[in-house]
């Protein structure tokens, strides 16, 4: 899944989740070798790790849960990422994975955030990479959203050295979770925040070596599914997010292993139009989100 030896994007496939449809049906209908032939697919698709979730029932059932890992385990060797918030459940499925069955690979837990350290104590009885959310910070005890680049890499800076000097976990076992916010309703910059705060990220000397990575899914929600220029917008956006993010290092993405990221040319109707779209903000960007799709 690279186009050019400097867009290198590593996939971690997101589609053993109830979030798709097909997938919920895999899970409610207890499809053992379905969930299986969906893991073989994306990993023959290139998937670099595997996100798991099964959704709430992975509070309640942990046989069922240590269950899908061991059969996904059974036909893959690429290296799983648990996407729950529960620190019960992490050490569940961290207690079921079998680094051999991965090439020894550390699995990922997916995610850590300043006011949800405790899945952090796992750390020693346990060895994991982490999937860090920059989105919020704490903040006089207090879970707060960020909404500013400074914001954003200055939790991502704060946390990731913690990680680093407090549990002596390498920087290359930290992927920092960089929000992606859907343009459609996004007037006050947010996007524009998260490619800046990406590159402060991507400049700091004592964070090289750190990924930078995130969910594009979000990007084009409600939007029609064709640009101006008739190409599919979604998915053009998903790239021209990513061709201005991955030259400053952003270079794992959360998404479908065979959907294919590229960069696009600078000439490049929806590029051309989104950097227009992050130099706006109030009703201006309402206006700029039209001239995506209206030509």
């Amino acid at each position: 899944m690279t186009a050019s030896p400097d867009f290198a994007i590593r996939i971690i496939g997101e589609r053993i989740n109830p979030g798709f449809k097909s997938t919920r049906g895999l899970f409610d209908n207890e499809d053992i070798p379905g969930i299986q032939a969906l893991a073989v697919k994306q990993a023959e698709a290139g998937a670099s790790f595997q996100n798991v979730n099964i959704g709430a029932r992975a509070m309640t059932d942990p046989e069922f849960m240590t269950k899908i890992i061991t059969a996904i385990q059974d036909v893959v060797s690429t290296p799983l990422s648990f996407d729950f918030p529960s620190k019960k459940v992490q050490e569940i499925c961290l207690s079921a994975y079998r680094p051999e069955r991965a090439d020894g690979a550390l699995p990922i837990v997916n995610s850590i955030t300043e006011h949800r350290w405790d899945l952090m104590e796992l750390y020693g009885r346990f060895r994991f990479k982490v999937i860090l959310m920059a989105s919020e910070r704490m903040e006089d005890g207090i879970a707060r959203g960020n909404k500013t680049a400074d914001q954003i890499y200055g939790t991502a800076r704060r946390a990731t050295l913690r990680l680093q000097n407090d549990y002596g976990m390498p920087l290359d076992d930290i992927f920092i979770d960089m929000s992606v916010s859907a343009i459609i309703a996004d007037t006050v910059g947010l996007n524009r925040a998260t490619i800046d705060a990406i590159k402060l990220i991507g400049a700091d000397p004592e964070l090289k070596g750190v990924h930078m990575m995130g969910g594009l899914s979000n990007i084009g929600q409600q939007l029609p599914p064709k640009a101006a220029d008739g190409s599919d917008l979604k998915h053009c956006l998903e790239n021209a997010f990513l061709t201005l993010s991955v030259p400053h290092g952003f270079d794992t993405v959360l998404g479908t292993p065979w959907r294919g990221y590229a960069p696009l040319p600078e000439d490049h109707y929806v590029l051309k139009t989104y950097r227009n779209f992050l130099e706006q903000s109030g009703t201006n960007a309402l206006r700029a989100v039209r001239k995506f799709y209206k030509a």
